[in-house]
């Protein structure tokens, strides 16, 4: 049971994500409600966000640096008590694995209720500039 805990979870995350297109709200302030606690927070080289508010207008940007990308899961979610990590890549749906434009690793701490506290991100592959 413990698996689909966090293999639940990653997938609001990706949602979130993926929600809607850039400048959709409504649509992205629901699934980040859905995949964060209200104080959770986002960490990566480049972002630091706290809060609902803060992660939608994270991931609006990046929806709007690379438009029409989606986000994917690579491999397989792996977890223990509230901590799970799993890789992603950021490119056109469909694309080969491997081949997207953007990849890297997140390690999440979920919360009681099964959302996200926290999400430290890695960055494995960024576009030059």
């Amino acid at each position: 049971m413990e698996q689909n805990r966090y293999e639940t979870a990653v997938a609001r995350y990706f949602e979130a994500w993926n929600a809607g297109s850039p400048g959709n709200a409504e649509a992205r302030a629901k699934a980040v409600a859905a995949a964060w606690t209200e104080d959770g927070r986002y960490t990566d080289p480049l972002a630091d966000a706290t809060g609902h508010e803060a992660i939608g207008a994270l991931i609006d940007g990046v929806a709007e640096q690379f438009p029409g990308l989606v986000f994917t899961l690579t491999g397989s979610v792996d977890g223990y008590h509230d901590i799970a990590r799993f890789s992603w890549e950021l490119g056109p749906q469909g694309a080969p694995a491997g081949t997207a434009p953007v990849a890297g690793s997140d390690v999440i701490t979920l919360a009681g209720d099964g959302r996200i506290r926290s999400v430290s991100g890695f960055l494995d592959r960024i576009p030059q500039g």
